[in-house]
C-alpha cells in the first residue's frame, strides 16, 4: 500500500505544527510580530486565506500560506520538510492555492523570493512563474517583526 496524501485547510490549531516546518525547513520566521500565533490564528479565518498543508499518512509535510487583495494572489510562504522535498509536495501544494485563488476569480498569482534564494528562483520558474526585473518591492513596516 502506498503513502496516502491529502491537502487540506489549516486552522489556529495547526500553528506550531507550521512553525515547526518552517524551521526545519530553514525559513524565518517573526513569532514576535507578523507570523505570531496570534497574527496566525487572525489570518487563516480571513477569507482572502488559502492556507494549506500537505498530510501524509496523517502527518503534516509541507505548508503553503497564500492570501490575495481582490485583484492579484499572493504565495506568501511555502515550506515542505526537507525529508520530504522532490516527491511533487510542493508542486501540489501551489496548485492547489492557484486552483483555490482562480475560482476566487484571482487570475494573477505571484510570489515575493528573496535574492538569494536560487532554488525558489528555480521551482517557480519551473511551475512557469516569470521573474521580473524592471519592479522594485517597497515596503513600510510598523516594526522589525512585521
Amino acid at each position: 500500500m502506498g503513502v496516502m496524501m491529502k491537502i487540506r485547510e489549516l486552522s489556529e490549531e495547526d500553528y506550531d505544527l507550521v512553525v515547526d516546518i518552517w524551521s526545519r525547513a530553514g525559513l524565518p520566521y517573526r513569532p514576535q510580530g507578523r507570523d505570531s500565533r496570534e497574527r496566525f490564528g487572525i489570518e487563516v479565518q480571513q477569507d482572502t486565506a488559502v492556507f494549506l498543508g500537505a498530510e501524509l499518512d496523517g502527518m503534516l509535510a509541507g505548508v503553503v500560506l497564500g492570501t490575495h487583495d481582490g485583484r492579484k494572489g499572493w504565495i506568501n510562504r511555502l515550506a515542505v520538510l526537507p525529508e520530504y522535498r522532490n516527491r511533487g509536495i510542493g508542486e501540489l501544494l501551489v496548485d492547489h492555492t492557484e486552483r483555490r485563488l482562480n475560482q476566487r476569480g484571482i487570475l494573477i498569482v505571484t510570489c515575493l523570493i528573496e535574492g538569494e534564494n536560487e532554488s525558489s528562483k528555480a521551482f517557480f520558474q519551473k511551475l512557469g512563474y516569470v521573474s521580473h526585473p524592471d519592479i522594485t518591492y517597497f515596503s513600510k513596516r510598523r516594526s522589525a517583526d512585521w
